[in-house]
């Protein structure tokens, strides 16, 4: 949970909700490490209106404990009632009946947490660093996110190959007549 960068498409994320005991409270995000989150201009703007349309909340809760010391924040998502949305409050009433609407199965692999290894998957294939994607996802070690989304990477030979062909200043694509997939058969 955060806010929105008015100078540029950013979302920082700065708390979380946390229910303790039966109780909602803000904390700082998992790992206590804030951070901030590049969004698409797209997403910045589909953001901007659902903010316009259905003006955010203003909800306030105590911070980091149940005996904190209480703070006002504008919530993008909240209740009808305009109380703070749990995880398993929009899991439930909001991601699971939009799962099943669209016939696809409703199970561990279409939860909301594939959403998170799908940002990853897009980031790593498109190029991104592990450090940056690491920041982005609130990592306390690059070295975590590399062993935790490594499964992530199947077109990296591919990326490999060009890079190499590229660094040789040839382009090989046509000049294996045998189809072979290696160019072992060659060798």
């Amino acid at each position: 949970m955060g806010r929105l960068d008015g100078t540029r498409p950013v979302l920082h994320v700065t708390r979380q909700i946390k229910l303790v005991r039966g109780q909602l409270l803000f904390a700082p995000p998992k790992g206590g490490k804030s951070r901030g989150v590049p969004l698409p201009r797209p997403v910045a703007g589909r953001l901007k209106r659902h903010a316009a349309d259905f003006p955010p909340a203003t909800v306030s809760l105590p911070w980091a404990s149940l005996t904190g010391e209480l703070r006002s924040v504008e919530l993008y998502l909240s209740t009808p009632a305009g109380t703070a949305l749990t995880r398993s409050m929009f899991n439930s009433g909001v991601w699971k009946p939009a799962i099943r609407a669209t016939g696809a199965p409703d199970d561990r692999h279409n939860g909301m947490h594939v959403l998170r290894h799908t940002y990853a998957s897009v980031l790593l294939d498109a190029g991104e660093s592990i450090k940056a994607l690491s920041a982005y996802l609130g990592h306390a070690d690059p070295g975590f996110t590399l062993r935790t989304y490594t499964h992530l990477l199947p077109t990296s030979e591919d990326r490999t190959r060009r890079a190499i062909d590229k660094a040789l200043g040839e382009d090989q694509g046509d000049d294996d007549p045998s189809g072979a997939a290696d160019g072992l058969e060659t060798a």
